[in-house]
């Protein structure tokens, strides 16, 4: 299984300041170094944290894949095209969010993001959808020749520490299978951390995990290269860290 590294909130602290640090190049390249697989950046509509220049940098920089999450829309995948990342991950967007806050809704929006997945294809960029564990959207990504799912993690993520999770991760499961019988790519993420990524880690499914705010957070004390390889070990050794 591979980690992907969000680096969104390196840019959060740079722009409370209205400076230069830090650099979340600097800490994509950080993470690089320690064994991440990828980098991920959420280019907001409100540009809150990441800024284009920041994902410009990141394509010229990076030798590991670079995943840019955005809005489905037309002006998102406009400035998205020019910079031609690996892999775009669509997600759903508002203004009033402090993060993403559940998954798209893809069976609604098919008819809107038919076109959108073929126009990312035509800029040879993967398209990645982040979705609930839910049976009829990751039926629909595929039905729209989507590359891979995220399943969105945060249900599971966010209950309480004396809550069975035990139907949480059945679904999660059973929709990981899915996809993978249908030929989509298996990802997840939100809200994972040491003590909680453990039963994630263990889906057999799964080929990348998206972390974060809790790696960013860790950094804070030990410095973003420890804070990836903690991560890494968790993600290999899924008691170590379990709650």
């Amino acid at each position: 299984m591979r980690l992907g590294v969000n680096i969104d909130h390196v840019a959060t602290l740079r722009q409370a300041r209205g400076g230069h640090e830090p650099d979340p190049v600097t800490a994509a390249l950080a993470a690089q170094s320690a064994g991440a697989h990828s980098i991920t950046v959420h280019l907001r509509q409100d540009r809150r944290h990441i800024q284009e220049r920041d994902v410009r940098l990141l394509k010229e920089m990076l030798s590991i894949p670079l995943n840019v999450e955005c809005a489905a829309t037309p002006e998102s995948l406009e400035t998205v095209v020019s910079m031609r990342p690996l892999w775009v991950t669509l997600v759903p967007e508002t203004r009033e969010e402090l993060t993403t806050q559940g998954g798209l809704d893809v069976a609604f929006l098919q008819s809107h993001l038919r076109q959108m997945i073929r126009d990312y294809h035509a800029s040879e960029i993967r398209v990645s959808i982040f979705v609930d564990a839910v049976a009829e959207q990751v039926k629909t990504a595929a039905k729209l020749e989507a590359d891979a799912v995220e399943f969105n993690t945060g249900p599971y993520t966010d209950l309480p520490l004396t809550t069975n999770p035990d139907s949480l991760l059945a679904a999660l499961k059973e929709n990981c299978r899915l996809a993978s019988r249908l030929e989509l790519g298996v990802l997840a993420g939100h809200g994972l951390n040491l003590r909680n990524v453990g039963p994630i880690a263990s889906v057999p499914e799964i080929m990348e995990l998206n972390i974060g705010h809790s790696i960013v957070a860790r950094s804070v004390f030990v410095g973003i290269e420890q804070a990836v390889r903690e991560m890494l070990k968790a993600i290999r050794e899924p008691d170590i860290f379990s709650q």
